[in-house]
């Protein structure tokens, strides 16, 4: 049995672009990318689908980029090592500066 082939999205767009513009056929246009007629098919009616949506949003992607997911991911990071240092800080001022008494018979 054949395995399956993943195919990104980056992909799929080229190759429903290409169908979408209609200067080849679906079958020249899966041939070329070694693809089943079907899945080009499938990917243009997709996409035409989609298209809606994306004028909906006025444009813009529905959450953020990866290039931002890394960015917010560094910097919960940083924030959290400075949290965890001010936190142990906090602690020995405390620390240091509380000097409990002992229970002596005078103050009982």
């Amino acid at each position: 049995m054949a395995k399956r082939r993943n195919f990104s999205d980056a992909f799929k767009a080229k190759v429903a672009l290409e169908a979408l513009r209609g200067d080849k056929t679906i079958q020249e246009i899966a041939a070329k990318y070694q693809v089943h007629p079907n899945q080009v098919s499938t990917w243009k009616r997709q996409a035409v689908e989609g298209m809606a949506d994306v004028f909906a949003r006025g444009g813009k992607s529905e959450g953020p980029t990866e290039a931002e997911v890394k960015e917010l991911h560094a910097k919960i990071g940083r924030l959290s090592v400075e949290n965890d240092l001010y936190e142990a800080v906090s602690v020995n001022r405390v620390a240091k500066h509380h000097h409990p008494q002992s229970a002596s018979a005078n103050t009982l």
